[in-house]
């Protein structure tokens, strides 16, 4: 049973291969554009491509049986093309937390509903993992406390739920291993509800040093984002933590339930991350 890990350069997909490979699966074909770059452990095939090239996709996707699909809306019409014409069974999609959209009544505005749709309506066997807000994402805020010992961003009261890397990939490597996971959406959290001043006072912990939280209005926040990612990217962003202002998340215990262990505490990230912050 080969496994093609799709975005295997990725922040996710580079942590699943080497799960992957540490559990003994020897059949691990990695998707990656820039196979030098991804510096994959030996023995895992190197499919050179790339989701938003669909060219590469028949070749990368010959003799497998399970993808673990990186989400990328844009392109997955061509890659369920694609996979349904090279034959594959299982598809584990990575996606995202959408309960503040359903909670509005309009799922469909949800960045990653045409994804999970279009995998479905393929008729692959199918799980998909709901992670909400990656840890990492903070790692945004390291110019600003290096600099200024500042953090500043939108929507202090926002509750988050936010998950490290890791421990999302610990979870998509069991699925892949254990076809019970099939037909279920594993919605994926950090252990802890979480706001971002709770957040920044955490790092200021870590590094010793102290690190303040300013407010920015919705009106700062996209004139300060919008240059670097995009008018429709920021406000995509900035819509989802107004939702999270007004729909409070709470930690879901899925981490600890697929593998046994238990989920990351942002405390315990900060520390572990603290150099970036230095």
């Amino acid at each position: 049973m080969t496994i093609l890990v799709t975005g295997a350069t990725g922040s996710v997909g580079r942590l699943l291969v080497d799960e992957l490979v540490a559990s003994g699966v020897s059949s691990v074909r990695a998707l990656t554009n820039n196979p030098r770059r991804a510096a994959l452990p030996a023995g895992v095939e190197v499919a050179e491509g790339y989701l938003g090239r669909p060219s590469t996709l028949p070749a990368a996707l010959k003799g497998v049986d399970t993808v673990y699909l990186a989400p990328l809306p844009a392109a997955v019409d061509s890659f369920v093309e694609c996979a349904v014409e090279a034959g594959v069974r299982r598809v584990v999609v990575l996606s995202g937390e959408p309960a503040e959209y359903e909670a509005a009544g309009d799922p469909s505005g949800w960045h990653y509903y045409k994804v999970e749709r279009a995998v479905e309506e393929a008729g692959f066997e199918w799980t998909h993992l709901r992670p909400g807000q990656f840890m990492n994402n903070t790692l945004d805020w390291a110019a600003s406390i290096k600099a200024e010992g500042v953090v500043r961003a939108p929507y202090p009261e926002a509750v988050q739920t936010p998950i490290d890397l890791a421990d999302i990939a610990a979870v998509a490597r069991v699925v892949l291993l254990d076809e019970r996971y099939a037909g279920r959406k594993l919605v994926m959290s950090g252990p802890e509800a979480i706001t971002q001043p709770e957040e920044v006072a955490l790092i200021g912990a870590a590094i010793g040093r102290s690190v303040r939280f300013e407010a920015l209005t919705r009106a700062e926040a996209l004139a300060a984002w919008a240059p670097s990612m995009g008018v429709q990217t920021a406000e995509w962003l900035l819509d989802g933590f107004r939702m999270m202002s007004e729909y409070r998340m709470t930690p879901e215990p899925t981490v600890l339930e697929v593998t046994g262990r238990a989920a990351l505490p942002y405390r315990e990230w900060a520390v572990r991350n603290a150099a970036a912050f230095i």
